[in-house]
């Protein structure tokens, strides 16, 4: 593959991808962004302008994702709303970026025979009882719980019918959460990590038990380029690190690597629907030779809030605005 069409490149899951292949590769890439709220031109920033090409538009626009399909090799597919929050409060976006967005996607790929990578989330899976020792595996049954996971669910099982039916060449990929630069300030860590900046005590959703299995943005990076070079087609592969954390846990060991009381962050209320825990079982990942470099959490978080230190300049456009609309909220 010599040229990479990266849907939602300008996202923070999706920027880091453009980073990890420009700096591994010589592939050319093509980022096609829509640039909402979450996404951020200067997420690709420092990148090689020799091989990168940036276009500002719509997974929904069928002419546009027929002209840039027909001039690549592949396509990584990031591009989806993704706060489960929004999605609680506004399903529509959701609904038309993650299954209508996917569905124009897949009749472009399927008209220019062009490899397909889909990026998916382990909250399809629904959540696993706190005690529960079982993980998702790719034969675990879905059970979406939010609108935006029903949606990346419905997204997923169009690229399954399009790989059957139509023989689209794809993968599909389901990822534990994702932690590292670039991330929006709206979701977990990085709010708590600049919460602590401007001298904000952190909020936690309810008693804070509720298990997440992190993993860090670069090795999902590695990972799903791993997927697209050696992946099987019509296989699902679940990435993660084996980082099982409680967000009680998290946001103390925000505070004690930052200096501050590990104690000094107050409780919420719990939100409708929170899931309880989420943990991956990535064994399929060793069949590809895939391994993540970040094993410890701490480690990767403590490189994460020294990021968001040295780059305020790239979050805080983004934090009054935010802020101001979990006010709203009471969040």
């Amino acid at each position: 593959m010599n040229h990479l069409l990266v849907t939602g490149g300008a996202g923070f899951i999706g920027s880091n991808f453009v980073h990890h292949v420009l700096g591994t590769t010589d592939v050319r890439v093509t980022v096609l962004d829509k640039l909402t709220y979450a996404g951020n031109r200067a997420s690709l920033d420092g990148a090689d302008k020799q091989r990168l090409r940036f276009i500002q538009g719509d997974i929904c626009d069928a002419t546009l994702v027929d002209e840039l399909v027909a001039s690549v090799d592949a396509v990584v597919h990031y591009a989806a709303e993704s706060h489960n929050d929004n999605s609680l409060h506004d399903p529509s976006p959701f609904i038309q970026t993650n299954i209508g967005g996917t569905y124009t996607l897949l009749e472009a790929v399927r008209r220019h025979n062009v490899r397909f990578h889909h990026v998916s989330t382990d909250e399809v899976y629904g959540d696993l009882e706190l005690d529960d020792p079982d993980r998702f595996t790719p034969t675990t049954a879905y059970n979406p719980s939010s609108p935006y996971s029903a949606s990346k669910a419905g997204s997923d099982h169009l690229v399954r019918a399009w790989v059957r039916s139509f023989g689209v060449q794809a993968t599909v990929s389901n990822c534990s959460n994702n932690y590292g630069p670039y991330q929006h300030v709206e979701k977990f860590i990085p709010r708590q990590i600049t919460n602590v900046i401007d001298g904000v005590r952190p909020r936690l959703y309810g008693a804070g038990l509720n298990v997440r299995d992190w993993i860090h943005a670069e090795d999902h990076s590695s990972a799903v380029l791993a997927v697209l070079t050696h992946g099987e087609i019509g296989r699902t592969y679940l990435i993660g690190a084996d980082g099982e954390m409680n967000n009680k846990s998290v946001v103390e060991m925000i505070l004690e690597l930052t200096g501050q009381p590990a104690d000094a962050y107050d409780h919420v209320t719990d939100r409708p629907g929170h899931d309880l825990r989420y943990a991956i079982d990535s064994s399929s990942m060793a069949e590809i030779g895939w391994a993540p470099r970040y094993t410890s959490f701490r480690g990767g978080l403590a490189q994460t809030i020294a990021w968001y230190q040295e780059h305020e300049d790239w979050w805080r456009p983004q934090k009054q605005v935010t802020e101001a609309n979990y006010a709203r909220t009471g969040q």
